[in-house]
């Protein structure tokens, strides 16, 4: 292990030893980010300058005895749809003017309050509406695994950060598996939490953010900064009396579903599914009981929401001037033109298939404790595809296994469970019931400890 793989538990006793200073990881930190970054693009606005004076100011209140919070001198970002204050919000796209947010958004303000070293934004696709690192507005995200394949999206750089190492705390935000399937191809652990646990704003159906770590522990102390409410979401749940940190948990006896058939989209390729019952074979080692399930998706749920999505973005769009329309990502405009022809009653009809996610989801919940299943369906596919179908005729294809769990609101988490025999993680996706995060993290944290988590990480290219 390097310096540079410290864990957050691992930093905080480091600096309460005074062994290792904010200031002097984060400079080891600095070095590192500069090996990796020209090969994988996972970063925007990058200030390390800035990153410095953070980082010298906690070495300060680490000396004094006067630190703010659990995250204090810990280096962290922020995807760039999440907005920080005097910095311009992309959304990934070409299409937006560059105007300086006003205010930092919910999880900005709580990582300052605790004092973490934000030094930059991840990359993300246009408005976030892609599962790959391909946007009209950043440079390429790569997998640092194989650099010719995609990380995956939208939190496509959190995930290219977090893989490569780029300090212990990303965050990312989730509207269909945006947080959990670039995590399962990158092999770091994602986590969604319940809905509202912690606090977006613009808020939205569905959406979520979460942070993306290298170890289950790390994801859990981001949350216990994260996730303290906030006035401005109006789904911000009430204040929680949670430790994060207590992730011991004794699976004896839990009845947990194994669902390798999401009901839609792609087939699930023959090594996901492997590397899936093997992991579900080791709950049941444990004593968990094991038991297959029937998909909460159905075709006609996903191409409701499809419909409803696509009338909602072009809603979003339809009044930019069309130099500015024409650049967003073909691939993203050509999806949304289809919602210029949605009616109001198909687009509500549309929308009615997120309410039938959520009846089929709660109805599962009643016969098991947590479910088990791929994260994505497919190993990996290459860099410089929009999408793992390449079509925006068939954009969500590869959703099928996360986006119900947005639906009805549910903890979900993706951690890795394999690798591939090309060398590509596979990810692992564990969903809890409603509100019940605690046992979402203590199961993934049960699960990292049985195989000893990803003993190897990606090394920088040689240059």
């Amino acid at each position: 292990m390097t310096e540079t793989d410290l864990t957050i538990r691992e930093l905080r006793q480091r600096f309460a030893a005074k062994t290792l200073s904010p200031l002097e990881y984060w400079l080891a930190l600095e070095r590192h980010i500069e090996a990796w970054e020209p090969s994988i693009c996972a970063l925007y606005a990058y200030d390390p300058e800035a990153a410095r004076r953070q980082a010298q100011a906690s070495t300060d209140r680490w000396m004094n005895g006067e630190t703010l919070g659990i995250l204090d001198g810990i280096p962290t970002t922020l995807k760039e749809l999440i907005a920080t204050k005097g910095q311009p919000v992309p959304l990934g796209t070409k299409a937006v003017e560059l105007t300086p947010a006003v205010e930092d958004a919910p999880a900005a303000a709580r990582l300052r309050e605790d004092g973490a070293v934000i030094f930059a934004k991840t990359t993300c696709p246009d408005y976030g509406m892609l599962s790959s690192g391909l946007s009209s507005f950043h440079h390429l995200s790569r997998n640092p695994w194989n650099t010719s394949q995609n990380p995956g999206g939208s939190s496509a750089g959190a995930s290219a950060a977090a893989a490569a190492g780029y300090g212990p705390l990303h965050i990312g935000t989730d509207i269909g598996g945006s947080v959990r399937l670039p995590a399962g191809w990158t092999g770091v652990f994602g986590f969604k939490p319940s809905h509202g646990r912690i606090p977006v704003d613009p808020y939205y159906v569905g959406r979520c953010a979460g942070p993306m770590t290298r170890t289950v522990d790390d994801a859990a102390f981001g949350m216990a900064t994260l996730s303290r409410p906030d006035w401005r979401d109006g789904t911000s749940l009430p204040p929680n009396d949670l430790d994060w940190t207590d992730l011991d948990i004794d699976v004896r006896g839990l009845k947990i579903g194994l669902m390798l058939d999401a009901g839609c989209g792609l087939a699930v390729d023959e090594e996901v599914l492997g590397a899936v019952e093997a992991a579900a074979r080791r709950f049941e080692q444990a004593g968990a009981i094991v038991i297959p399930v029937k998909p909460v998706l159905t075709r006609a749920m996903l191409d409701g929401l499809d419909s409803f999505w696509r009338a909602r973005f072009w809603g979003d769009i339809e009044t930019l001037s069309e130099e500015r329309r024409d650049s967003i990502l073909p691939y993203i405009h050509e999806w949304a033109k289809g919602g210029a022809h949605v009616s109001g009653v198909d687009a509500v009809r549309g929308f009615n298939q997120t309410i039938e996610m959520r009846k089929t989801c709660g109805r599962l919940f009643t016969q098991v404790d947590a479910v088990l299943s791929p994260t994505n369906p497919i190993v990996s596919y290459p860099a410089e595809w929009a999408s793992p179908t390449n079509d925006p005729a068939l954009p969500f294809e590869h959703i099928c296994f996360t986006v119900p769990w947005n639906m009805s609101e549910q903890p979900a988490s993706s951690i890795n469970c394999g690798f591939s025999k090309s060398g590509m993680p596979i990810g692992l996706q564990i969903v809890g019931p409603r509100f019940d995060d605690m046992r979402v993290l203590r199961l993934s944290k049960a699960f990292e400890d049985w195989t000893g988590g990803v003993t190897s990480w990606p090394k920088p290219p040689v240059r």
